[in-house]
């Protein structure tokens, strides 16, 4: 028995000690443990991946963009010095999507050019007066009427002709005795214009004529009107230009680099929009054989039928050429919208890991542009995953990040704050923006910066007419955008590579500029501002205007795309929305 309670003492013991240590023990460690995780939580800090100057120490939303924030650790963790992630939030809310580079898939493989019409100077004349006098009538009234070939035109007094008629009687009665002075005098009237008909009629009624009719010579419209009634021309003094508009010339510009893929006698679709759903054939009737060294292009030249009076000297027009290049298993290309250009490097953004949003900027070599698609001769592997849109928003995150991209090719930028901000910022204080010092601004002289300034001014007012809805005012700053960017002196571009860029340029801002002016309404205006807005972006970037640019940018614009512009001022002012949402946006980077 006695050994009995004793086993049974034992056993409660060692059941008691077994509880405490559960109850007791365990419990110290967990509150042990559970400190130290406190302290862990206390001392991560979270940040966005597209405004990595946002620091907290807990997770929740950037107060800029309103993305997720990540922990700080977790944007680099296995992450080469080049690479870096972004969240599947931030990949959303920017709309940014990746295709697999494949071959051979050029889309229609045709080149798209830009152009405009004009008259086909192979039909045009000059009527002028065969002999001198004073214009007693003139039957065309005003430019652009129409006449026919042997239309009275105008009515002249010539004391000239006078003299020769009277010389024609008297030596019509003396051409038997004198037959060569007869002649001579004849010939001299022939040479006046006047024909046999009214020769023979002044010959044979014996009357002097006081005023002589002048008629059209060729059929066409009348551009220019060079005399007015009343005026005293001279012989062979030009009275008016008249044009025949049944065919017209489309000249279009192309670059040095594409002169080889045309011929004579290919075969090319015109497009306008002012008949959009129309096409018009015509080929290849002439390329310039000299080489326009301010803008590095050339004049290709095609020749419409223009029966129908569709075409107007001075309307723009596009063409398609289609087959300039032969398809090959082996071409491999890529979107043009991937593409980054610096004048000295093209750059697009690979991603390098199928499941996660981590990317790495690449150079390429390019080859060919056709339409939408470009050549890769160096840089890419069938099979890579690239970025093919909202290219420009993640070489931003890239530069914000301190990574190499387009402008800093050995990651080095410098970030400083903004106004008064300095250093990483938290929730407390928060900067409206970054000012970005890129290592590759090109240099230009103060006079093409101030050209440069000059079509930026033209912009602003663009801006601002989409700011009030104002479809005309839109479309007249455009107009005076693409006149200014006319008178941009390119031969100030001594550098080549610097030159190259700015013609890169000059022709994306063209194309912007008279889209938006073509367009009817602010919709569509403002669709056409959103890539015409990047591409003076990069110009502002690369070159300077001296003075201070701000770069402001909205999420929620172009179907929560997201859409860029530039402004003079750090208040945001939207474009894209005017009144409905006037200050969606912020301040992402000034360019001093």
């Amino acid at each position: 028995m006695k050994n009995n309670k004793a086993i049974r003492y034992i056993g409660l013991l060692v059941l008691g000690v077994l509880l405490g240590w559960i109850l007791f023990g365990g419990s110290s460690e967990d509150d042990s443990g559970h400190d130290h995780k406190e302290v862990a939580e206390t001392n991560e800090m979270w940040t966005c991946s597209m405004h990595p100057q946002i620091m907290q120490p807990e997770p929740g939303d950037c107060p800029i963009c309103g993305m997720d924030l990540i922990p700080a650790e977790a944007g680099s963790d296995g992450l080469l010095a080049d690479q870096f992630r972004l969240t599947e939030n931030a990949m959303a809310l920017a709309n940014i999507q990746t295709t697999v580079v494949g071959t051979g898939n050029f889309e229609g493989n045709e080149i798209k050019l830009s152009g405009k019409i004009a008259e086909n100077e192979e039909a045009n004349a000059v009527q002028v007066s065969y002999f001198s006098g004073r214009i007693e009538r003139l039957n065309v009234s005003f430019t652009g009427e129409e006449v026919r070939q042997g239309q009275l035109l105008a009515t002249i007094y010539s004391p000239e002709l006078y003299a020769a008629q009277q010389e024609l009687i008297t030596a019509a009665s003396l051409k038997e005795s004198q037959p060569a002075l007869y002649k001579a005098v004849r010939n001299k009237l022939k040479l006046w214009k006047l024909s046999e008909s009214q020769i023979n009629q002044i010959e044979a009624t014996g009357k002097v004529k006081e005023n002589f009719p002048v008629y059209a010579t060729v059929s066409g419209t009348v551009t220019e009107k060079l005399v007015e009634q009343g005026d005293y021309v001279k012989q062979g003094e030009p009275m008016l230009k008249i044009a025949n508009l049944s065919t017209v010339w489309a000249n279009f510009d192309v670059y040095e680099n594409q002169i080889d893929l045309f011929k004579k006698g290919q075969e090319v679709t015109v497009t306008t929009n002012a008949y959009p759903n129309k096409e018009f054939k015509g080929k290849i009737d002439f390329i310039d054989p000299v080489l326009d060294t301010q803008t590095r292009t050339l004049t290709l030249r095609v020749v419409l039928n223009n029966k129908d009076d569709i075409f107007k000297p001075g309307m723009f027009v596009s063409a398609k050429i289609d087959g300039v290049i032969p398809k090959s298993d082996e071409t491999l290309t890529i979107p043009a919208s991937a593409v980054l250009w610096t004048g000295e490097r093209s750059v697009v953004y690979l991603k390098i890991d199928p499941q996660q949003p981590v990317f790495e900027m690449r150079e390429v070599k390019l080859g060919k542009q056709m339409g939408n698609e470009y050549q890769v001769i160096e840089g890419l592997f069938a099979g890579n995953e690239i970025v093919t849109n909202g290219t420009f928003t993640v070489d931003a995150a890239a530069q914000l990040q301190g990574k190499k991209s387009m402008m800093n090719k050995e990651g080095a930028v410098t970030v400083t704050g903004h106004e008064g901000h300095s250093g990483m910022q938290t929730n407390a204080s928060i900067p409206t923006g970054e000012q970005i010092t890129f290592n590759e601004r090109r240099s230009v002289s103060d006079t093409f910066k101030g050209q440069l300034k000059a079509i930026l001014d033209d912009y602003i007012n663009l801006k601002d007419a989409l700011v009030i809805e104002n479809t005309k005012n839109t479309t007249v700053a455009a107009k005076r955008f693409i006149d200014d960017l006319n008178k941009v002196d390119m031969t100030l571009l001594t550098d080549e590579k610097t030159h190259n860029l700015w013609m890169a340029l000059d022709s994306e801002l063209k194309e912007g500029a008279r889209a938006i002016s073509n367009a009817s309404d602010i919709k569509t205006q403002r669709m056409h501002f959103k890539d015409f807005s990047s591409h003076l972006i990069k110009a502002v970037q690369l070159f300077g205007v001296n003075e201070k640019v701000y770069v402001e940018y909205c999420p929620m614009a172009d179907n929560n795309k997201g859409a860029y512009w530039l402004s003079k001022e750090e208040k945001v002012i939207n474009p894209y929305f005017g009144d409905a949402m006037l200050t969606c946006g912020e301040v992402i980077q000034i360019i001093e």
